[in-house]
């Protein structure tokens, strides 16, 4: 197949739940703004270029998009950006959002507070224009108990708020932990090539108990929100080469290949800044690595 008729579709596809979705997806969190995620003075996005991304990915098979309501800039939100785009939703399209640590209007980040996700949940909502949301990730920083967090997120599934629970940026012990409250559909995790010990074994912890991995960084790596304008590996430029594709791609396709749980969700500033990088990512990658 070649890179223009080649879609999402061929890498594959894996479960979130009830829902079946291709393994390469959309991550908007750096779809408000170019330069560094979160970057108070970093300039915002063209909005009719946002707009023909998100829609762009979707024509190209993308079914799963990952954001969050404190994926933010001055001037953009990326959930009313999708909803923009993208409503009235396909019936097909998953999208998964993250609650946890928030950001207050100036963009600082918030303390931990369970008091505080059945409105971040409804923040989600609102901004989406849903009346449920498909998947809601509990985002986490540390290693302390998750139980009463995770709980309260549990009691909005109750409610029909929320229709399937998943982690981000968690240690093995607090998957166990949520577990034992509610099922758990995915987790979400710094993952990617030159990934360590310990973020390896939780991959293959997911693997083995069939819960969808979605890995981010999985470009930018140690670059994290800065994002990846250059790639230090001499031997990923060497097969990228050689292949004809782009370094990122082949970081893509090197994660897909770890098994079948394991689906990354590229964010624009490394894979989504115009529709053409949509297609690379989308779809050289996907024709290319299909895991069998």
């Amino acid at each position: 197949m070649t890179p223009q008729t080649t879609t999402a579709s061929a890498s594959g596809t894996w479960t979130l739940g009830d829902r079946t979705v291709n393994r390469i997806g959309f991550g908007a969190m750096r779809l408000t703004q170019h330069g560094e995620a979160f970057a108070a003075d970093a300039p915002p996005r063209d909005r009719d270029q946002a707009v023909s991304v998100l829609r762009r990915a979707l024509d190209l098979g993308v079914n799963h998009i990952d954001t969050a309501a404190f994926y933010f800039s001055p001037l953009r939100s990326a959930n009313e950006l999708i909803n923009r785009a993208l409503a009235p939703y396909p019936h097909d399209l998953v999208i998964t959002t993250k609650v946890g640590p928030g950001r207050d209007p100036s963009g600082h980040w918030l303390p931990h507070a369970p008091g505080q996700l059945r409105g971040q949940v409804q923040e989600n909502l609102r901004q989406l224009g849903r009346d449920h949301l498909d998947v809601v990730n509990l985002r986490i920083v540390g290693t302390d108990s998750i139980a009463e967090r995770f709980g309260a997120l549990a009691e909005l599934r109750t409610a029909g708020l929320i229709r399937h629970l998943g982690l981000s940026n968690i240690h093995p012990h607090q998957l166990t932990e949520a577990q034992a409250i509610a099922p758990v559909v995915c987790v979400q995790n710094m993952y990617g090539l030159g990934a360590s010990p310990e973020q390896q074994e939780l991959l293959d912890h997911c693997g083995r108990q069939r819960i969808a991995f979605v890995p981010f960084y999985a470009i930018a790596g140690t670059a994290r929100t800065a994002g990846a304008t250059t790639d230090p590996n001499p031997h990923v430029h060497e097969i990228a080469r050689a292949h004809g594709v782009s370094t990122a791609q082949i970081r893509l396709a090197w994660t897909l290949h770890q098994g079948p749980t394991s689906w990354p969700s590229p964010a624009p500033a490394t894979a989504t800044t115009s529709p053409e990088h949509r297609r690379q990512h989308a779809a050289p990658v996907a024709g290319r690595t299909r895991h069998t």
